[in-house]
């Protein structure tokens, strides 16, 4: 089933030009379990830490990864602008709890924000981070499973089509 779906299609030859005049390596675009594994794994873990340029993160880990490019740096939209507020205020009051610090009043407004960012830094970030990791993780293992149990049930299927 997940086979079907990423299954090749006709090559488009703008685009293996493309990847041939930048030397991109084939496995940085491929769709196989670790590949897509690996990708939403960084893709949301960089997608949960609060930072500009977050793409850009995503792109830096390419030659040290092997992991589909494209998925991971479309999963970092996670934290989109219309999500970032009430992802941030999550991870900023988990960091507050794991800190023992005291919460004040929020606004979800530039204003406060730029004014309170020295008290709110580290819990935020603490809160990002252990968001960032466990998620990251969880979603790691939970699109393993759900591929590896795609790929049983396709063979199960083919296996009656055939008795």
């Amino acid at each position: 089933m997940v086979k079907k779906i990423f299954k090749k299609n006709n090559s488009n030859t703008k685009i293996d030009a493309l990847i041939e005049k930048y030397n991109i390596p084939r496995a940085h675009l491929s769709t196989n379990r670790r590949n897509v594994a690996n990708a939403l794994l960084i893709g949301v873990f960089f997608g949960m830490i609060p930072m500009p340029f977050q793409m850009v993160a995503v792109i830096a880990m390419v030659p040290f990864f092997r992991f589909n490019a494209p998925i991971a740096i479309g999963t970092v939209w996670i934290s989109n602008p219309f999500t970032m507020p009430f992802i941030y205020y999550i991870e900023y009051l988990t960091g507050s709890f794991f800190l023992g610090t005291k919460v004040g009043t929020v606004e979800l407004s530039i204003q406060w924000f730029s004014d309170n960012l020295k008290e709110i830094f580290v819990p935020l970030y603490v809160g990002a981070m252990f968001y960032a990791i466990v998620l990251s993780i969880l979603t790691y293992f939970f699109i393993n499973y759900l591929w590896i149990r795609s790929v049983q049930m396709e063979k199960k299927q083919n296996d009656n089509k055939r008795s």
